[in-house]
């Protein structure tokens, strides 16, 4: 996990996830405007898996001749191709005959705003560009949970003692995570262990020196359904720097105005521990959000259940998200947390006040009256079963996210309900298991909120 998405592609550490901001782009589902949906279709775009065919592919669309190109204007193709060119420079400039950049399965919304990032040296900068290109609404504002351009690491603590390094290996691991359960001989595991770190640096740029070995691999592949389980429930989760020694980041100082701003926020849908709880444990955000000015904290249940949250109820997700806030499920060696008492139950309401859920298989199970005991709201929304037709495969996202949305931006352009390309957005990331109604979400949503016509900014901020 890169906070900001200021991920590690390959060899290099500069990519921004693109994910949450590219669902922000309008789309025309009238034929009117056809660069509109050719500009989303562009950047949501990700590179053949093959090595070799993901290169030709890469060198056909900076050359300007892919079959992408086609229906995006002139002038917005060779602007676009001017920051594809500067992270391509990047990469000719970095080449090593011991290290080649792999294009395998690379996103183009990811290289774009690391060209733009590298070209203009600011990530907010580079996000400034992407929505001013495709059109992103003028009130929405995508905001980097951390604004850096280095990269930062997860961890997680579960509950057995094990710890798993990177958001890729809690998540959704191409590889088993955990010991073998055949017996290997000390001298085969330092063999291979020694083989693995000569690749790996052998790499010029690619790490630190003496940083930690499991940093040190590419991520290119990861699995998003049948994978194994975690050994044990996820007692926590934090942040790690390179050499695998916990650190506590500060947030990115737009994120805190925001929230002094808001008068409601919004826990979207993505992996608990990796997606959300990344943006709640970073300083000082847990008490912006327990302002009671912030009078709406929406917490929007996913559809399944994934390898993080196996067996997890409604109760169980809100919990997380207090702990996260409050700075609690520390070891009990933490000293700067060690003179913190949990939060009474009593008090989860602060942090949460409402949860939008699903029934059907495979969904977490909501218990109302308990949550109405807790001082919590619960709001039932109809869904339908997700086109995969996987029951209990998780809702697999990079993409941490806090929606702080203040009183008035709840309507559409009509002055009714929650904006669509809000709810768009949201549904689109429950990608198996029951998937939510855009209609019936920002019916939900509205009802909630208080239908107020638009008249403010919505800010979307990623980890």
């Amino acid at each position: 996990m890169r906070a900001n998405y200021a991920i590690d592609l390959r060899s290099l550490k500069y990519l921004t996830k693109s994910g949450r901001l590219v669902r922000l782009i309008p789309e025309d589902s009238t034929g009117a405007n056809p660069e509109r949906s050719a500009l989303s279709t562009f950047f949501n775009h990700r590179l053949d898996p093959s090595p070799q065919e993901a290169k030709h592919e890469w060198l056909a669309i900076v050359e300007g001749h892919s079959p992408l190109w086609s229906d995006i204007t002139s002038a917005k193709r060779e602007l676009i191709r001017s920051f594809l060119n500067t992270i391509n420079l990047e990469i000719v400039k970095r080449a090593r005959p011991t290290s080649v950049f792999n294009f395998q399965s690379a996103s183009v919304g990811n290289l774009f705003l690391t060209g733009a990032r590298i070209f203009t040296g600011s990530l907010e900068a580079a996000i400034y560009l992407l929505s001013s290109i495709t059109g992103v609404r003028d009130n929405v504002e995508v905001i980097p949970a951390i604004n850096s351009n280095f990269s930062y690491h997860i961890s997680a603590g579960l509950r057995d003692g094990t710890i798993i390094v990177g958001q890729n290996n809690i998540s959704h691991p191409i590889a088993p995570t955990f010991v073998p359960t055949q017996p290997v001989s000390p001298a085969t595991f330092h063999k291979r262990q020694s083989i693995d770190l000569l690749y790996h640096d052998r790499i010029e740029d690619a790490n630190l020196p003496g940083s930690l070995p499991t940093l040190r691999k590419q991520n290119i592949l990861f699995q998003k359904s049948h994978t194994e389980e975690l050994s044990s429930a996820i007692e926590r989760i934090w942040y790690i720097n390179p050499y695998g020694q916990e650190i506590r980041p500060t947030p990115n100082t737009k994120v805190l105005s925001a929230l002094q701003d808001a008068s409601c926020v919004i826990y979207s849908i993505g992996s608990l521990y990796t997606s959300i709880l990344p943006c709640l444990i970073l300083r000082d955000v847990g008490p912006a959000i327990a302002d009671p000015k912030i009078k709406f904290k929406v917490l929007i249940l996913n559809g399944c259940l994934d390898r993080e949250t196996p067996g997890y109820t409604a109760k169980d997700f809100i919990e997380a998200i207090v702990h996260g806030c409050t700075g609690n499920g520390k070891e009990e060696h933490d000293h700067e947390h060690e003179h913190s008492e949990k939060v009474k139950e009593q008090d989860w309401k602060k942090y949460i006040t409402h949860v939008v859920y699903l029934e059907g298989p495979g969904t977490p199970v909501v218990d109302k009256a308990e949550l109405k005991r807790l001082g919590i709201e619960a709001v039932r929304v109809y869904g339908r079963r997700s086109e995969s037709g996987r029951e209990g495969q998780g809702v697999i996202l990079k993409n941490p996210i806090i929606d702080a949305v203040k009183s008035e931006d709840v309507g559409n352009a009509n002055g009714n309900g929650v904006r669509e390309d809000i709810v768009r957005a949201i549904d689109k990331d429950d990608s198996s298991g029951m998937r939510y109604d855009g209609a019936g979400l920002g019916q939900a949503l509205n009802a909630i909120l208080g239908g107020k016509p638009e008249k403010s900014r919505r800010y979307t901020f990623i980890g």
